[in-house]
């Protein structure tokens, strides 16, 4: 573990080969009961930040970002669907690293991020692959799941870790970086609380899709990330979910 600003407690950590978790607490004095703000670097010959976090968080991000590598470097900023703690700080990453592109599903592309930015958008189909280097990232579209018409994720096949967005929110400032720990029950008490799950249709068969590619390590925006079974955890919420629309 690094703490990269000792004032807000924003720390960097290595969770899988070369793929590193930002992450900044936000204590309970700030936001009820605390939160966490994350977000995912892919070192590799062709960077990729996955959520680029608010943007007043921009600074403590790019703090992060360069104390393993120098934030020109980057080359891909990608994100799950359109909200500021996603992709609110995408204008001031592509402001300080000349070759970066936003990358994004095709949806997200076509409706907003396109006439957001100045840059080409590497707008990624089903299952279309993006080359890093020795890591290779896949989209997966995931409409609505938990919310948001363009949603979808990114999978870094050879670390096998889903980079899951807003699936299994953790509350709470205080999280170990990685755990393997359950986080279902932690993240079901969050989602209740505050119900932001569009509860579309076909959000069990999104997750079984995910299952289905044996994630080893969830890469959480909010709380830890985790390691162990993850297509059983995915499986684990797709019943839940099913179970609430019988």
């Amino acid at each position: 573990m690094s703490t990269t600003n000792p004032e807000t407690g924003t720390r960097i950590d290595e969770i899988a080969a070369s793929i590193y978790r930002i992450s900044t607490p936000i204590p309970p004095a700030a936001m009820p009961g605390g939160f966490t703000f994350n977000q995912f670097l892919v070192l590799d010959d062709e960077p990729l930040l996955f959520h680029t976090g608010p943007r007043r968080m921009f600074p403590l991000v790019r703090q992060a970002i360069e104390h393993v590598m120098p934030i020109a470097m980057l080359r891909w900023v990608g994100f799950s669907h359109l909200e500021s703690d996603e992709c609110g700080a995408l204008a001031d990453l592509l402001s300080v690293a000349p070759r970066a592109q936003p990358v994004c599903g095709r949806i997200a592309a076509t409706v907003s991020v396109a006439d957001m930015v100045d840059r080409p958008v590497r707008a990624l189909a089903e299952a279309e692959a993006l080359s890093l280097g020795s890591h290779r990232v896949a989209w997966i579209d995931a409409p609505h799941m938990p919310h948001g018409w363009e949603c979808g994720y990114l999978f870094e096949a050879t670390t096998r870790t889903l980079l899951c967005g807003d699936l299994f929110t953790q509350g709470g400032a205080e999280h170990e970086p990685l755990v393997e720990a359950d986080i279902l029950e932690p993240s079901e008490a969050f989602r209740k609380a505050m119900d932001y799950y569009s509860h579309g249709a076909h959000a069990p068969a999104h997750l079984e899709r995910m299952a289905a590619l044996a994630p080893t390590t969830l890469a959480c925006m909010h709380g830890s990330a985790w390691r162990g079974d993850g297509g059983r955890l995915l499986g684990a919420l797709a019943n839940r979910l099913s179970g609430e629309r019988a």
